[in-house]
């Protein structure tokens, strides 16, 4: 989807909510299955996308974590960030998405949600602010009207909450508290 840049930075503005796919966003998307057993995985995130999060749950975003796998390793990983739904075994992701959106109050218009799959294509095209990581699928980079510059797992997530609170006015404000 094409629009101008402050078209986007005015959708950017609304933003209440941020939904983000895990595998090939908050990870590299390579899935590492360990010998211990049938249920050991092992997960790559970036503590620059954690960070990030944490700034988006204190701007008072709604922050969820949907995704199609199982993972007890990405039930860890929102405990650690205080992310409260995370919306496992989703497929397809549309209704589990407009489901949560039900549940929180939500007007999708007010949701970002980032992809990078030909399965978040929907959700990317639902969305007030669909972003894509920079190594998606094409066809969810067409769908996104932002793309990170990072590829997934990386800190794509980090860089999309940089440029969220940026077009809101909410970066000094929320980064003053580390720089201290």
């Amino acid at each position: 989807m094409s629009l101008s840049e402050q078209a986007i930075l005015d959708r950017a503005r609304q933003v209440r909510a941020l939904v983000l796919d895990v595998d090939g966003v908050l990870t590299d998307g390579r899935l590492l299955y360990l010998p211990q057993g049938p249920d050991q995985e092992a997960k790559s995130f970036h503590c620059h996308d954690g960070l990030g999060l944490r700034l988006a749950r204190e701007a008072g975003w709604q922050v969820a974590l949907l995704t199609g796998r199982r993972s007890s390793v990405v039930e860890r990983r929102a405990r650690e960030l205080d992310i409260p739904d995370v919306l496992s075994g989703a497929f397809p992701k549309l209704p589990v998405f407009e489901a949560w959106c039900r549940r929180r109050g939500m007007d999708a218009d007010q949701v970002a949600y980032m992809g990078d799959d030909l399965v978040d294509v929907p959700i990317l095209r639902r969305v007030g602010l669909g972003a894509a990581v920079a190594d998606a699928h094409q066809e969810a980079r067409r769908a996104a009207i932002w793309v990170s510059s990072r590829p997934g797992g990386a800190g794509a997530v980090r860089e999309l909450v940089e440029y969220l609170l940026h077009a809101q006015g909410r970066w000094d404000e929320l980064v003053a508290p580390l720089l201290a």
